[in-house]
């Protein structure tokens, strides 16, 4: 499991794997994801597994700007975009839960057909472009000459949703809680709104 992806993501620099978990809320292929690669980015902050001690706070961010998934999604990692990837109880693929990313730049919550180990060793690898917009990534990283920390994302100034144009310049580095907090009230109040309603939000 997760043998493929190995091969094709390479480590960052970044903590150790942490070992066997026994959390009994983990299914078997989440508990050996985190304990391979809690806490880790890969191919320069292209993507990230989820740190076992930020579930909640993963569960808490996507459920809150999608809340027709709360309580039945799980989140185990997120890409540069700030795009989160969890499961799906309520939605198999091979007999396990289901992937679906949510975009806090486009307010969409797109299916995935992947379970956690076929998303690592089959979408990431034979579809990386698609789901992780590789060539975006690599334009964005000249234009903007820095490295996204563990908890950053390039996030959309003006998002995609609200007439933001997906472009480079349109990306600027963003703590990924103040991102989703941000993201998360603007998504519920466009909601339903004409193109070009004024929207209010607060920082955290």
């Amino acid at each position: 499991m997760f043998e493929t992806f190995k091969t094709h993501f390479l480590l960052d620099a970044g903590p150790s794997p942490i070992g066997p978990l026994s959390d009994a809320s983990l299914r078997p292929e989440a508990a050996k994801l985190f304990a391979e690669f809690g806490g880790c980015s890969f191919n320069g902050g292209l993507y990230r597994v989820v740190r076992v001690s930020s579930l909640d706070t993963w569960a808490a961010r996507v459920g809150y700007a999608f809340p027709e998934f709360k309580g039945r999604i799980a989140c185990f990692g997120y890409d540069w975009l700030g795009r989160a990837f969890a499961t799906d109880e309520k939605r198999l693929e091979g007999g396990k839960p289901g992937v679906v990313m949510f975009e806090p730049g486009t307010g969409e919550a797109l299916k995935i057909p992947a379970n956690i180990e076929t998303f690592h060793d089959g979408e990431l690898v034979n579809f990386g472009e698609a789901v992780l917009a590789i060539d975006f990534f690599q334009r964005w990283q000249k234009l903007a000459r820095t490295k996204l920390e563990y908890d950053q994302c390039a996030g959309y100034k003006k998002p995609l949703f609200l007439g933001g144009v997906d472009d480079v310049g349109n990306l600027e580095p963003s703590d990924i809680d103040v991102y989703w907090h941000i993201s998360g009230q603007l998504i519920l109040k466009a909601k339903g709104l004409p193109v070009g309603t004024p929207i209010r939000i607060s920082r955290p």
